[in-house]
Parts: C-alpha cells; structure tokens; sequence
C-alpha cells in the first residue's frame, strides 16, 4: 500500500455529489467480488453464491457467480465463503477537527467504516469542502455532512443573535445546525429558526428542556442520550422540579465587554473538556442525574420513546462515549488498542484529564458509575420502542482510547441490541437520516461501491461484524494486508508509542 494513500489530498469525485467537491475525478477499476454472500441489512436475509460486480464507485451489478463474464481488464476477486453487507457510516465524529487527519480517516476505514457525519466544523471548513480541497485522501471514508461553528454562548447567546447564526449558517453552505451550549430560549429560537428555513438543528438537548417539546419542535436527532440529565429527568416522577432546577442552571457565562482573543482562549478550554465532559461537570448537575435517575419511571419512559417515534426523532447514543467517561479511570484503558495509533500529545492530555477525573469525590464518580448501566437500559427501551438509531462513536479526532466503532458495536451488544439491529443502524438506517435510500445501504445494482467483506455472517453475533476481511470504498478494493499495512503506518509514523 503505497505511503501516499495516507497523505493529504483532495475529496475524489466520488464524494463530490455528496460533499459538495469538485475533484477531478478517478475511475475506478471493474471489480468481481465471486462466490460471496450477499446480506440484506433490510431484514438479515442473505443470497449466498453471488458476484458483486463494481466499477466507477458504484455496483453495477450482483449475479450468481459464473453468470457473467468479466470484461477486458476487469480484476476478479474470490471472496467464496465471504459475506458483503454495505460499508458502516460512523454519524458522530470529530476527525477533520485534525490539521491532518488522514491517519484517523484510515484507522476508520480499517474497521469498515465508509462514510461520517462530521459533528463539528467552521466557515473554513465549509469553504474548504465548496472548493474541494478538503485535507481527506484515497484511503477514508466520504464526508457525509458536516456543520458550521456549533452553538456556543458566542454566537448564540440571545434569541436574536441564534436566528441570525442559523441563517449565516447555511448561506455558508452547513448541512445541518450543531446545538452544544445554550439557555432552554435560545436552543428552541434555534430550532424553530432552522424548521423555518429548512436547515435540520441537532446534537446536544439543553438542560432545562424537554426532550419531546424538543422533537416535536423538530430538533432532529439526539446525541450521547442528551447528554446529562434531560432525558432523565423527562422520566422522573419530580420532573416539574428537576426541570425548573436545571433551567435555571448556569451557562459560559461572557464579561459584559469585548476581551481580544476570548473565544479562541475559550475554545482552546473547550478541547481539554471534551477529553473527558463529566471530569468537568458541577456537582449540582451529578446530583440531579442522581436523583432523576433514582426517581426514574418506566412508564413515562415509554411515552417519552413514543414521542420520539411519532416525531420521527433519531438518537445516536455514543455508548462508548459515555462509558470512556464514566470507568477513565479503569486500568484496561492504560492497555487499549487505540494507544498504538495516538499522538504523544493527545495521550498527554487525556492522562492529565483522568488524573482531574480520579481526583473528584468517590460519590461523584460513583454516581456515573451508577448511571452507566441504566443508560444502556434507556438505549435498548428507545430501540425496542423503535426510535430511529444510527451509530456513533464521537471519536476521530484522537481525544483518547476506547473510542472506535467496534467498541462501540461491543457497548450495543451489551445494552441488548442485536448484531442485524447495529447492522441497520450502521447502513440502512444512516442512508435513510441522510434521505440517500436510493444510493447509499445496500448491496444492489446502482448504489454506492461502499462495501465491507467479512469472514463470518455479521447477523448472527456481535463479534462477526468486525471480523473484516476487505473493505471496498469509491469502488477501490483494500484488503485485510492492506488495511493492516494503514494501521501499521500511522502506529510508526504517528503513534504515542513509537
């Protein structure tokens, strides 16, 4: 595998329908995946004996083996006893947060990962995606959507001032509205601004809102399970008096006067934050998860996942988000995989952070601790409620271990989800937030070469959805030597242990 796959370089054409790019194109070679199993994310059903043919990044075909003859120059691949499901699409992520972030896109790729939602963004980066020269080589997903500046107290701090972001936003060409930080007024001034102008608004609920007054609004999709307590106290049996608690909680709070380089110097806090969120949390805030999920009742749990169901709301739960949060201070952390591939800063940074984290009071800790089962609980009540779920890991951006797809998968599997259901919410049910059903989701003729091949059938268990074999992006065929020849490259050229 050539060095230069790891470089940086411009969006291929592939991507440009979708990331708004005008690359110069590369063709990709016709490809003849034989003998392999095809699976049907739909419904888990699988048509075993079948050729995948692709060719300029998308299937131009699926036959049963032998019943088409490959062209002139076409390669054939034999992938008997394989399985072929369509790639994975990791909607939460920060990896263009990354000067250079070819060696996380390529990490991403490796785990079978061919397309992201990027969760933050800036005018810049807009710019960048508008003229094509986005930093995203050969060897990485597609960029999937992407944001403007995420709502903070600086560019959202009054009702009026968010209306006007929201408008800025998307005359920059933002796919979507990020909501991070804002008081209950300003995140639905947010919302309503966005349904107004066709612009979807989504990411964190606010304390002090309510999570289905939310999505009736039409705030689209939630992150990390809110994050906090908003979910929690929506099912607690004292939510008129948690609710009025948490509204009147404190936010970033701004001087009264223009002081040069604030943001900058707020933002650059803001980073070492999102190393680990509930290292930072005030004890106030704990202490009303605590008692919301202590007073917590199915019932009203239900109604909630109903709500979101007739709203047609999604979630992206980020299980393994929460969990780095709430065990940082686990040992096995100090062992993760994720280690051999991290800059020595970024490692720096998170030790620092869980050095903050086991500092905090036993009960503080303990009560995340406490929470991190109930959450997974509240996750397999949404999907048996059947709310719309993708999959996120809110990784790339080398924030620290534990952050992968396949952890996150593992995370499911525990919470009681079944391996076809992470299948869909990884493939078909990302094609359908992206409104892309016709292109992107499934192994058939006319969609997407955006495929992974895997040893063992990815329905049946949990572990079967990462035993990759190759990964087909853009219609350019990597296998499992390769892709563990990326991996390998960025370990010894970038990683905390080399």
């Amino acid at each position: 595998m050539p060095l230069s796959l790891l470089g940086r370089g411009k969006t291929r054409a592939a991507d440009a329908e979708h990331s708004h790019t005008h690359a110069a194109p590369e063709q990709s070679p016709e490809l003849h995946f034989d003998g392999v199993t095809v699976v049907d994310p739909r419904d888990g059903s699988k048509t075993p004996g079948m050729t995948v043919i692709t060719k300029m990044g998308r299937i131009t075909a699926v036959v049963p083996t032998a019943s088409k003859r490959p062209a002139n120059g076409a390669k054939t691949i034999d992938a008997r006893g394989k399985f072929v499901a369509p790639g994975y699409n990791d909607m939460h992520s920060h990896v263009l947060e990354l000067a250079d972030p070819s060696g996380s896109l390529a990490l991403m790729l490796a785990e079978g990962v061919t397309g992201f939602r990027q969760m933050s963004g800036s005018p810049a980066l807009l710019a960048k995606r508008k003229a094509g020269t986005l930093p995203i080589g050969k060897a990485a997903p597609q960029l999937l959507e992407t944001p403007g500046l995420i709502l903070s107290p600086f560019n959202a701090g009054s009702p009026e001032a968010v209306r006007e972001e929201v408008h800025r936003q998307q005359a920059q060409g933002a796919d979507f509205i990020k909501m991070a930080f804002a008081n209950p007024d300003c995140f639905f001034a947010a919302v309503e601004e966005g349904r107004r102008l066709g612009i979807p608004v989504l990411g964190h609920l606010q304390e002090g809102t309510d999570p289905n007054e939310a999505t009736a609004a039409g705030f689209r999709c939630v992150e990390h399970l809110g994050p906090g307590s908003t979910m929690w106290v929506r099912c607690s049996d004292d939510e008129a008096a948690l609710r009025a608690e948490s509204y009147s909680r404190d936010l970033i709070k701004l001087p009264p006067f223009k002081i040069p380089f604030l943001q900058r110097i707020v933002m650059k806090r803001l980073q070492r934050l999102l190393v680990n969120p509930s290292a930072f949390t005030k004890p106030e805030d704990v202490d009303r998860l605590r008692r919301a999920i202590d007073s917590f009742r199915e019932d009203k749990a239900q109604d909630m996942a109903g709500r979101f169901v007739a709203d047609g709301s999604w979630q992206c739960a980020t299980l393994v988000r929460l969990k780095t949060q709430t065990f940082a201070d686990d040992p096995a952390y100090q062992q993760d995989e994720m280690l051999e591939y991290l800059p020595a800063k970024n490692v720096k940074r998170w030790q620092e952070v869980t050095a903050l984290w086991k500092s905090k009071p036993d009960d503080f800790r303990r009560a995340y601790r406490e929470a991190y089962p109930r959450q997974l609980a509240l996750t397999k009540l949404l999907s048996d409620a059947g709310v719309r779920m993708i999959v996120g890991t809110d990784g790339g951006s080398y924030l620290g271990p534990g952050l992968t797809l396949k952890q996150e998968f593992g995370e499911l599997a525990d919470a009681g989800i079944s391996a076809l259901a992470m299948l869909q919410m990884a493939t078909v049910n990302a094609a359908a937030y992206l409104h892309r059903e016709d292109t992107m989701g499934l192994v058939e003729s006319g969609y997407d070469a955006d495929l992974v091949l895997l040893d063992a059938d990815p329905t049946a268990r949990v572990e079967n959805l990462h035993a990759i074999a190759g990964v087909v992006r853009g219609g350019f065929h990597y296998t499992r030597r390769e892709l563990d020849g990326l991996k390998a490259e960025v370990a010894a050229t970038r990683g905390y242990l080399h």
